[in-house]
């Protein structure tokens, strides 16, 4: 029955994606989009496919510190493609990733999985600061363009029925709350009982890892060397999305401000839970590139050569990460033999 779920769920979100692949492309001339594509100007994609190699070093040597902070040091190689493996598996299990990747971790450096993913949490938690403060950013310097935006694309005409009835909306939040404050009450009233629940204490043990993962960032030794990485990673992503526009002639003129709300949409696309955000980062990315101006042949097909190069980018450093992943535990393997082998018979 768990099995038949996950594969349900899987089936659900791949549904969720072509749909909304078929939202973007339908009623569009489909030979102007494969015109654009054939002759875009490859030149840009490959130099910031170089470029994003680079981001993924750097978020790797970032995650390595939370790690050493953490009291659980690792190679920087075997943190690295840890996480090579794991954006790998996002392509087909969409958040398995983050998981993965912790689970690697342990089994070639012997990081304890929660603090991994402590760490992973700490990392997602950062993106979404930056992400809000970039959805800051682009409201400040290009209000009009992205409130039309959100106001004529996303909301589909919607939004003066909703700002006319906010009754709802009101009625969802003090709802919440009350769920809330219930569950609150709930596992107070019961903390003595559940105590003595051994999978409690499990998963009591577990948080705490958790946690010691997630405020490994206040014990940096380095804090300005993980802000400087935390901002390249992210300068490097905004660098992919304004080297891109140069690909097409309809973009080829879009200014830095283009660039930043492709970027915060696109990471709000990316951040979806399907497949690699196929279906969301391409409705996105097109919509905002609709309201600069850019007609919807052309932002599809910008959407879609930018979103296909870093996919087979991630396919290509990922499978290599997944060999040498696989040469590591074998020489882990072959290491823990020779030591048994070596050790002395002790006679009683």
């Amino acid at each position: 029955m768990k099995h038949l779920l996950t594969v349900l769920k899987y089936a659900l979100l791949l549904g969720i994606s072509g749909a909304l692949m078929w939202y973007a492309v339908r009623g569009q001339d489909l030979s102007r989009i494969g015109h654009y594509i054939r002759t875009a100007n490859y030149f840009w994609l490959i130099l910031s496919c170089v470029i994003s190699t680079l981001g993924y070093f750097s978020r790797a040597y970032r995650w390595q510190m939370q790690l050493t902070a953490s009291r659980t040091p690792a190679p920087f190689w075997h943190v690295y493609h840890a996480m090579m493996v794991g954006y790998l598996a996002n392509l087909v299990l969409p958040r398995a990733g983050e998981v993965i990747r912790c689970s690697v971790l342990r089994r070639t450096s012997g990081v304890p999985v929660q603090v991994a993913l402590g760490t992973v949490v700490t990392e997602r938690v950062i993106d979404v600061l930056v992400l809000l403060a970039l959805l800051g950013a682009t409201l400040a310097l290009d209000f009009n363009t992205f409130w039309a935006f959100v106001t004529d694309k996303l909301l589909g005409g919607q939004y003066d029925s909703l700002a006319r009835n906010r009754t709802p909306l009101l009625l969802a939040a003090i709802g919440a709350l009350v769920l809330l404050a219930a569950a609150g009450y709930t596992l107070v009233r019961n903390l003595e009982r559940l105590r003595q629940n051994a999978l409690f204490n499990k998963l009591t043990l577990f948080l705490k890892g958790l946690l010691a993962g997630v405020f490994s960032v206040l014990r940096l030794e380095n804090k300005g060397l993980f802000l400087l990485h935390t901002f390249f990673t992210w300068f490097v992503y905004y660098l992919l999305d304004y080297l891109a526009f140069f690909c097409f002639p309809e973009t080829y003129d879009l200014g830095m401000k283009a660039a930043l709300a492709v970027l915060t949409f696109g990471a709000f696309g990316m951040a979806a839970p399907v497949a690699g955000g196929i279906g969301p980062f391409h409705v996105l990315v097109q919509g905002i590139l609709l309201a600069y101006g850019v007609s919807k042949e052309a932002g599809i097909a910008y959407a879609l050569v930018v979103h296909g190069a870093q996919t087979l980018l991630v396919v290509l450093l990922g499978g290599i990460s997944f060999v040498a992943v696989a040469a590591i535990d074998k020489a882990n393997l072959v290491s823990e033999a020779e030591a048994l082998s070596n050790e002395p018979l002790v006679s009683e």
